[in-house]
Formats: structure tokens, C-alpha cells, sequence
């Protein structure tokens, strides 16, 4: 009989395959003349981008109960004119466009926290140049530089 093998504290030891390892603030993309990210600052865009996604998380759950709401009460409109009945919907749209921005923005504030511990954070995805230290602090989910995204905007 083979003996039952029992959990060790080994096992606690190794990451599990989700342990991202942060990316050192160095190496991250800058512009010619800006200094280099220090720990700090890379730590100040991470609490920042983490706040933001729990901040949107907990929107997209407050619209996501309002349209709900909204949905049940829309059945209750039997002896609405057409101005309630026509209040009700615009209100719905509405209550759905934020949460859909909502979305939105969290998936862009989780791609930027992915980029920041990937080590690729502040590097454009159109032309690979640096986006800007600046930049990046005061939009922290920038994921092109000023150039590349004048000429999206420029696009028709």
C-alpha cells in the first residue's frame, strides 16, 4: 500500500501561475529628457490604476442594479401616458451607456495594470516609441503617444 501523501508548506511556497512579478521602474518606457520611473512612482500609478478599477467595479454594480430596477418597473407602465413611458426609456438608455462606459474604462485600467507589471506600460501600441512619464501620470491608462492618437482623432 503506497502511503497517503499530505500537503507540505512547499507547496504554499511555489507562486501560482496568476503571480505576476512587477516590472522594474527603470526599464520603463520614458522620453528623451524625462527621468526614469522610480519605485515610487510606479507604485503611486499602480494604487492609483487599482482604485480606479475597484471605483468602476462598484458603478458598474450600482447601474447594473438601477437598470434592473428600471426593468421591473417598465412592466408596471400600464397606465402610463406617453410621456412616462418615454421618460422611463430614456432613463434606461441612460443608466446602460454609464455602464457600458464603466466597462469600458475598466477594461482599460486593467490592461494598463497589465502593461505596468509586464514592463511595456508608457510604450505606445501604434509606433512602440515612450508615451511620456507626464503623460502616463496624468492619464495613467494612455496607450498612445500624443502623435499616434492626434492621427486616430484625425481619422474620419
Amino acid at each position: 500500500m503506497a502511503a497517503k501523501e499530505t500537503p507540505t508548506d512547499d507547496a504554499a511556497a511555489v507562486p501560482s501561475a496568476r503571480t505576476v512579478t512587477p516590472a522594474d521602474p527603470a526599464e520603463l518606457p520614458v522620453r528623451s529628457g524625462e527621468a526614469p520611473w522610480t519605485a515610487e512612482e510606479v507604485e503611486e500609478a499602480r494604487t492609483e490604476l487599482r482604485s480606479d478599477a475597484e471605483r468602476l467595479r462598484a458603478e458598474i454594480t450600482a447601474s447594473e442594479e438601477a437598470i434592473s430596477g428600471l426593468m421591473r418597473d417598465s412592466g408596471d407602465g400600464a397606465g402610463d401616458d406617453q410621456a412616462d413611458t418615454g421618460t422611463k426609456n430614456v432613463t434606461r438608455e441612460h443608466e446602460m451607456a454609464l455602464a457600458a462606459n464603466a466597462r469600458e474604462m475598466l477594461y482599460q485600467t486593467e490592461r494598463a495594470e497589465q502593461r505596468l507589471e509586464a514592463g511595456t506600460y508608457g510604450s505606445c501600441e501604434s509606433c512602440g516609441q515612450p508615451i511620456g512619464k507626464a503623460r502616463m501620470q496624468a492619464f495613467p491608462r494612455a496607450t498612445l503617444c500624443v502623435d499616434c492618437k492626434q492621427r486616430q482623432e484625425r481619422r474620419p
